[in-house]
């Protein structure tokens, strides 16, 4: 099988967005988050909308593509037992070792930990009780923070095991066919339709908390993202299709973004139903078509062999479990020596570069640590070239 160079490439390129999000988030006025410097501006929220919308859908969507490579139906304990090894145990290593630094970071700035991180790791591995609001997940005594995206991929990995016998059926290819079929109008419309339908029944009875057994709005959106990239993972005629429609996918989006935009800019909080219904439809509109375009725009453009490639391949998860708390700890350090506006963002941003490199660099070359950050093992990565799993389904 050819291999697809511009799903590698597009992994990489959606996390390197994400840490630029998070990087963001430090500086965007009126969007908590774990600490906030005091150069914050308004205008950050347009751009971050911009990519907010469809920035996670990318990545389950991604993630199932890479994982119709993987799976075999006729195996699907194989498929099971590799992605949790490569899913829940780096969840489980980042909780215990990497994510701490962010909830003592968030309790400190708001002066409800006391300072010393020692004894803040005593009682955060003991369970002890936080005073309300501490840090995000204060309730549970711990926190996943950003590696929450593993939690739920593989729980999503879990319910694609099960869905792959009777996707591999008759009348599951055919299901398949009717998806992967659609073309022009179609296939900008109908995908859309049940993002729009969660919008408007789930997603006022299941707000964002970050709870996977209460977050139904957004199980079921990411879901049906990562089951759409399961399906269209080798159908060359969804490909051709989207690589015909990316210049009419992206026009259709920005279109669509300029209203939604603007009206969440002036709509006031009491507007009339269905007015907030005709911003959902421009939302989840948006989110499909922008989805579309950048599949299209990324085959035509990055199906190829760089030089860099194979290193992002392998870099990427690694650098997305260190970075969100190395931004922290860097704007933690940073903040107090008031360096201004301009100077400490981008001193966080290469403290957070240098960081991610130099770890995940380190880390690479122990054997034992490698699966703590879903990498192969040394043996494996020696004699084999970089697989699609690596490379397109993990965090």
């Amino acid at each position: 099988m050819t291999r697809r160079h511009d799903i590698d490439a597009l992994r990489a390129i959606a996390f390197t967005l994400l840490i630029l999000y998070h990087l963001c988030m430090l500086y965007v006025s009126d969007w908590g988050w774990h600490i906030k410097s005091p150069h914050q501006g308004e205008w950050l929220q347009w751009p971050m909308l911009f990519l907010n919308r469809w920035r996670m859908d990318l990545i389950f969507l991604i993630s199932g593509i890479a994982s119709a490579f993987l799976i075999n139906p006729d195996k699907v304990w194989n498929f099971v037992r590799s992605r949790t090894w490569r899913l829940f145990l780096p969840l489980l290593f980042g909780m215990l070792v990497i994510v701490p630094i962010q909830p003592y970071v968030q309790g400190v700035s708001n002066h409800l930990v006391e300072p010393g991180f020692g004894q803040f790791l005593v009682h955060y591995y003991s369970g002890q009780r936080w005073p309300e609001h501490a840090f995000d997940g204060w309730e549970h005594g711990f926190t996943w923070n950003h590696l929450w995206y593993l939690a739920y991929l593989w729980m999503y990995t879990l319910a694609l095991a099960l869905l792959a016998k009777p996707l591999a059926s008759r009348f599951g290819q055919r299901l398949t066919a009717a998806f992967t079929g659609l073309r022009g109008a179609r296939l900008l419309i109908y995908p859309a339709l049940p993002l729009l339908l969660y919008t408007l029944v789930l997603q006022p009875l299941f707000p964002d908390n970050g709870d996977f057994i209460h977050d139904w709005y957004r199980n079921a959106a990411y879901f049906t993202v990562f089951v759409y990239g399961y399906l269209i993972a080798r159908s060359d005629g969804f490909w051709a299709e989207a690589l015909r429609l990316r210049r009419v996918s992206l026009t259709i989006a920005l279109l669509l973004f300029v209203p939604y935009i603007s009206m969440v800019a002036l709509l006031p909080e009491d507007s009339p139903i269905w007015l907030a219904d005709v911003l959902w439809v421009l939302r989840n509109f948006y989110i499909w078509t922008a989805l579309l375009a950048i599949l299209g725009w990324a085959h035509a453009l990055l199906n190829k062999p760089f030089r860099w490639l194979p290193w992002a391949t392998e870099s990427v998860y690694p650098w997305y479990i260190f970075h969100q708390s190395l931004i922290v700890l860097l704007a933690y350090w940073l903040i107090p020596l008031k360096f201004g506006p301009v100077l400490e963002p981008l001193l966080v941003l290469a403290g957070t570069i240098a960081g991610c490199y130099l770890l995940s660099e380190g880390a690479k070359r122990v054997s034992w640590l490698r699966p703590c950050l879903g990498l192969k093992s040394l043996p494996k990565i020696r004699k084999e070239p970089i697989a699609l799993e690596t490379g397109s389904a993990q965090a």
